[in-house]
């Protein structure tokens, strides 16, 4: 995937290197979602991870920063009475919701909105809860990524006085 050469390029060699298929087996199953592939090559291969100290990107396999759990509690959460009114669709794993699959440091959720025809691009919204602005991004999650790491204004805070980096959360 050209765009992962590129996320690479900017952010460094990954550490975490995910093969086994399992835990998307199981959480793919659990949510009855097909994760888009940019989505799970990058969380394969850099995930649990906090990219340039403002986003964190959890995993299906790990036990600890497990996007499974995650995508529960943030779905929990976002469907709750005051936090539901802030989205512009329903939080949630089928066509046409929004599937929260990241978060910032600074009260962001980042949501992957599921397309309502199979054969359609998923794209990428962000909450900012402090603003309570929902930005919705025409992109898929690596082009959302991308642009993220090269400080175009995708998240509050996309912009790095450096060069973009990551800690293993692992």
């Amino acid at each position: 995937m050209a765009v992962l050469d590129d996320i690479r390029a900017l952010l460094g060699q990954p550490g975490f290197h995910w093969s086994d298929p399992a835990p998307w087996a199981r959480l793919e199953q659990e949510f009855g979602v097909s994760f888009p592939a940019d989505f799970r090559e990058v969380t394969d291969a850099y995930g649990p991870v906090l990219i340039s100290g403002k986003l964190y990107l959890d995993h299906p396999g790990h036990a600890i920063r497990n996007l499974g759990e995650e995508i529960r509690e943030s779905i929990s959460f976002w469907r709750e009475e005051d936090s539901a009114q802030l989205l512009p669709g329903r939080a949630g794993s089928a066509p046409g919701e929004l599937l929260p699959v990241a978060t910032g440091t600074t009260a962001e959720t980042v949501f992957l909105q599921i397309p309502v025809d199979r054969a359609a691009p998923w794209s990428v919204a962000v909450q900012e809860l402090d603003s309570g602005e929902f930005v919705p991004y025409e992109m898929t999650f690596a082009n959302w990524l991308l642009a993220f790491l090269r400080g175009e204004d995708v998240m509050v805070g996309s912009s790095f006085p450096d060069r973009p980096f990551y800690e293993s959360l692992s």
